[in-house]
C-alpha cells in the first residue's frame, strides 16, 4: 500500500514527460515545443537539408510511396505536424487531380511558411491548413483516407492520445504512416552519428537559424523516443492493424505504418 507521500510522488511522475533531457509537466510541454518551432520556422526546411545532408528528401519520398496516393479518384490526406507543407506538396505532386491534403500543425509560424509555399504553387483547394493540436483534432470521425506525420510524433506531449486521434479520423481501410528518427544499429556508424548529433547539429542551428538550444533539444528528443518495437506496440494499442516498420539509413530513421481495418 502506498503512503500518502508515495502516492503523491507517483501521481506527479505520471503527470510529467520528456522535453529533451529534462522532465517537465505534461501541461507545459506543448508550449515549450511551440517555442522551439517558432524560433526555427524560417530556417526549418533549410536546416533539414543541412542536418541530413539532403537525405530527408529520400526519407520523405519513401513516406509518400508508402501512402501511395491514387492517380484517379478522390483521396483525402491529413498531414500532422506538417506546417511548412513539405510532405503535403509531395503527396499532391504524386497523387491525382482529386488529391486533397489538410495540413495540421499547432504552430502558427510553421503554418505561415506552408501557406506561403502553397500560394506560390496556386493549388487552390488542393491543400488547406489548420492550426490544431494532434491530441485533439477538429475533424470528424472517419474523415481521411490516410494520416501522415513526419518527424513530429516525438514532439507530442501525449503520443498515445495523438495516435488515438489519428485512428479516429481515419476511414475504414485507411492507413497511418509515420516517419521518425530511430536508433542507429550499425557498429561504427552509431558512434559517428552520436558525435555528429551532439556537436555538429547544434552548431549548425546556431549559425544558420541563430538558435543552438532548439536544435540541442531536437537531438535530445530523438534519444528519448521509443524504440521501433515499443512504438509498434503503441500503434497496436491505439487500434491499428497490420503494423510494421522499415529501418532506413542504418537505423537513423524508421518508417512506421498501420491500418484501420
Amino acid at each position: 500500500m502506498f503512503t500518502w507521500s508515495e502516492r503523491d510522488m507517483t501521481e506527479s511522475e505520471q503527470n510529467q514527460t520528456d522535453f529533451g533531457s529534462r522532465r517537465v509537466p505534461l501541461a507545459d510541454k506543448q508550449a515549450l515545443v511551440d517555442g522551439v518551432f517558432r524560433s526555427v520556422a524560417r530556417r526549418y526546411d533549410l536546416m533539414n537539408d543541412l542536418m541530413s545532408l539532403g537525405l530527408h528528401r529520400a526519407w520523405k519520398d519513401a513516406l509518400v510511396t508508402a501512402v501511395d496516393p491514387p492517380k484517379s479518384g478522390p483521396f483525402a490526406l491529413l498531414d500532422l505536424a506538417g506546417g511548412t507543407g513539405d510532405v503535403a506538396l509531395r503527396v499532391i505532386d504524386a497523387g491525382g487531380p482529386q488529391t486533397r491534403v489538410t495540413v495540421c500543425d499547432i504552430n502558427a509560424d510553421m503554418l505561415a511558411i506552408g501557406r506561403e509555399r502553397a500560394a506560390t504553387r496556386e493549388l487552390g483547394d488542393a491543400i488547406t491548413f489548420a492550426e490544431a493540436n494532434a491530441e485533439a483534432l477538429p475533424f470528424g470521425d472517419r474523415s481521411f483516407d490516410a494520416v501522415t506525420i513526419a518527424f513530429g510524433i516525438r514532439n507530442v506531449a501525449r503520443i498515445d492520445a495523438s495516435l488515438a486521434e489519428a485512428f479516429r479520423v481515419l476511414k475504414i481501410g485507411g492507413k497511418f504512416v509515420c516517419l521518425e528518427f530511430s536508433a542507429v544499429d550499425v557498429p561504427g556508424l552509431d558512434r559517428l552519428y552520436e558525435l555528429y548529433s551532439v556537436n555538429v547539429i547544434p552548431a549548425l542551428g546556431r549559425v544558420v537559424a541563430g538558435d543552438a538550444e532548439s536544435y540541442r533539444y531536437l537531438v535530445e528528443s530523438i534519444r528519448r523516443f521509443p524504440s521501433p518495437q515499443a512504438f509498434e506496440a503503441m500503434l497496436r494499442a491505439a487500434g491499428f492493424a497490420r503494423v510494421t516498420h522499415k529501418i532506413m539509413t542504418g537505423g537513423i530513421v524508421a518508417l512506421h505504418s498501420g491500418w484501420r481495418l
